[in-house]
C-alpha cells in the first residue's frame, strides 16, 4: 500500500488532504509539527512527504534536506507546502532538492495530480543525475500524468462540498453585519 507523510501545522488543511489522498486509496499518516515528522519517517517508510515549510520544530526545508542527506530513503519524494500567503522561496526549494511545491488551500485536482506523478515516479526506471555538490545521485524519471476526468471531476466535487459550507457562513455574516449598520 502506498504510505503519504502528511506534515502540516493547520488542522483543517490536514484534515482536508488526508480525506481527498484517502478517498482514493492512499495510506496517509498525518503529523503536525515538523519534531514529530521527524520520528514517523523510519515507522511510516512513506513514498512522498507533503511537508509545510512553517511547521514548528523542524520546517518542510529542514525536513526535506534531511531526507536527501539519508541513503535509506532514496526515492521518497518531498513536495513542500505553503499557506495562500506565504511566498516561495524558489532558492531554498532548490537547495533542498525538493520534488515540488504546492499552494494552500489544496485544491484537491493539484494534490492528487502531485501525488500521483512522484507515487508513479516510484515505479519508474531510475536514471543517474549530478547533484550540485557533484555526487551522483539517483533520481525518478517523471512520468506524463494523464488524469481521468471522472476522478478529477469526482475531486472537485469533494473540494467544494468541503469549501460551500463554511463560505455560505461568511458570506451570510457579512451581510448580516451590513444589513445591521444600516
Amino acid at each position: 500500500m502506498t504510505r503519504i507523510l502528511l506534515a502540516e501545522h493547520s488542522p483543517h488543511a490536514q484534515r482536508m488532504a488526508e480525506r481527498i489522498l484517502r478517498d482514493e486509496g492512499y495510506t496517509v499518516i498525518t503529523v503536525s509539527d515538523g519534531d514529530t515528522a521527524m520520528l514517523r519517517l523510519k515507522d511510516a517508510k512513506p513514498q512522498l512527504i507533503l511537508a509545510d515549510v512553517a511547521l514548528s520544530g523542524r520546517s518542510g526545508y529542514q525536513i526535506c534536506e534531511f531526507v536527501r542527506s539519508e541513503p535509506e530513503y532514496f526515492g521518497t519524494a518531498v513536495v513542500l507546502t505553503f499557506g495562500a500567503l506565504e511566498s516561495v522561496d524558489d532558492e531554498a526549494v532548490k537547495r533542498v532538492n525538493a520534488d515540488g511545491v504546492l499552494r494552500k488551500p489544496f485544491a484537491a485536482s493539484e494534490l492528487l495530480g502531485m501525488a500521483a506523478s512522484h507515487l508513479k515516479a516510484e515505479q519508474a526506471s531510475y536514471i543517474a543525475d549530478r547533484t550540485d555538490a557533484g555526487e551522483k545521485a539517483m533520481r525518478p524519471v517523471r512520468p506524463v500524468v494523464v488524469l481521468d476526468p471522472d476522478q478529477v471531476r469526482a475531486a472537485v466535487t469533494v473540494a467544494l462540498d468541503e469549501a460551500l459550507e463554511p463560505m455560505i457562513e461568511r458570506v451570510t455574516e457579512r451581510v448580516m453585519a451590513m444589513l445591521g449598520k444600516k
